[in-house]
């Protein structure tokens, strides 16, 4: 950027695409780091944490940026894609820096750091931290929102900038990335010291944490419910997917699980033990006990009401279940499925039961991985009915759940294509 560049604050950073000089994107910003100086001077803006868009994250030198404006970040193209790894010099914007409680020198006030601001050195491509958006007042809580006079200081107007986290809490962070999908906010979650990741996982309500550890590595998820007080865990578990919930549960010890499954609801605590009494990579291992199901007398409006449900995934929705009652799993006799395209096709007043698929056989709970991925592959499905021997209807098998136990349990942290073993980790984009 040219001398005299705009100063630039990190919260509108935050997420932003970052491109190649072709205009194709490559990733998206995620984090800045910095290096903290001695005495009062500025820290030193040293790059940007990208996010490819195979999920890996790379450490992006500002060198190696040719301007960032107009909410997107364009480099020279040449990209070193080994996982970023933060040194002991280093801090993370958004992960260490914000919502920390720092000291205004001239009058000894404990403030809130609510954002940071970056600027362009003249005549240099170097960059650092100027100024520091503050709010005086008490730290806010779950039960309190925060309030008091805001205002924006130099860097070296404030003290308190310690290597250590003390004091920091996530209102500024959860404000930054409010807008990710629960994928992405788990992403950011994982990449965070253990102290920063309860702290966020705290301040979150529950159901977006319950839709974030339904994202998360297996360690993580346990690492976070350990640290929530009990009521608030069973709670959570409550909100999140009813299989991803059992599975969860499945991996804490006995007494521990026993513990929270009594503080559940009754109807919530029924279908984790019956998820949990059958093997793992088995259709009723992997069935939410939610599908959406309808009586034979309901009509194809009913069932458009039903599939609108925002709080449905994509894959939960594709489809309808007809069932005679009760309408709870497990259901009365099964009778078909309606998919969500036939729906549309159909007058609203005609009845879900005249229009319902009774050909496709529906799986076994008992059935292996292998055969509910090849019923996906053979039928071109999203989503499948679960029956047991009675003919009930158990819940259904999505299609998200099954490349999750099929793909490495490391899937999250591994580069499938971008690793190159003769150039170590550096990749040229847009060449």
């Amino acid at each position: 950027m040219a001398a005299g560049a705009p100063r630039i604050f990190v919260s509108h950073l935050a997420g932003v695409p970052v491109f190649d000089p072709n205009g194709d994107q490559v990733g998206r910003v995620r984090d800045l780091v910095v290096m903290l100086r001695v005495g009062r001077r500025p820290p030193r803006l040293l790059g940007l944490v990208v996010e490819l868009t195979t999920r890996r994250r790379i450490f992006l030198p500002m060198t190696r940026i040719t301007g960032v404006e107009s909410g997107q970040v364009i480099t020279t193209g040449v990209m070193n894609v080994r996982r970023f790894e933060q040194r002991p010099t280093e801090r993370l914007v958004f992960g260490e820096l914000l919502d920390r409680r720092v000291t205004l020198v001239e009058t000894r006030e404990e403030v809130t750091v609510l954002d940071l601001s970056v600027q362009q050195l003249p005549a240099r491509r170097d960059w650092e931290v100027d100024r520091v958006f503050v709010r005086k007042g008490r730290k806010a809580s779950a039960f309190r929102r925060a309030k008091g006079e805001t205002l924006t200081v130099e860097w070296s107007a404030v003290t308190g900038f310690s290597l250590e986290e003390h004091g920091q809490g996530a209102e500024s962070l959860l404000a930054t990335f409010e807008q990710l999908r629960p994928a992405d906010l788990a992403n950011v979650l994982h990449h965070l010291s253990p102290k920063r990741r309860a702290e966020v996982a705290a301040a979150l309500d529950d159901d977006r944490l319950a839709d974030v550890l339904e994202e998360l590595p297996e360690d993580d998820q346990i690492e976070i419910l350990g640290k929530l007080k009990e009521e608030r865990a069973a709670d959570v578990l409550e909100a999140m997917d009813p299989d991803d919930a059992a599975d969860l549960l499945g991996e804490l010890p006995e007494e521990d699980k026993e513990r929270l499954l009594s503080l559940m609801q009754p109807s919530d605590a029924a279908d984790m033990r019956r998820l949990m009494s059958y093997e793992e990579h088995t259709a009723g291992g992997l069935m939410t006990t939610e599908p959406i199901v309808l009586r034979p007398d309901a009509t194809v409006a009913d069932a458009l009401a039903r599939v609108r449900n925002a709080d449905l995934s994509p894959a939960l929705a594709a489809q309808v279940y007809v069932c005679r009652p009760p309408d709870e799993t497990p259901t009365g006799k099964y009778l078909g499925t309606v998919h969500f395209q036939r729906l549309l096709r159909e007058p609203p007043y005609s009845l879900v039961s005249s229009i319902a698929d009774t050909d496709l056989l529906p799986l076994d709970p008992d059935a292996a991985l292998r055969v509910i991925a090849g019923f996906f592959a053979t039928y071109d499905m999203v989503a499948a009915p679960v029956v047991d021997e009675s003919g009930s209807l158990l819940g259904a098998v999505t299609v998200d759940d099954v490349l999750d136990h099929m793909l490495p349990e490391d899937w999250r942290e591994t580069e499938f294509h971008l690793d190159d073993e003769n150039n170590e980790g550096v990749g040229t984009y847009g060449s």
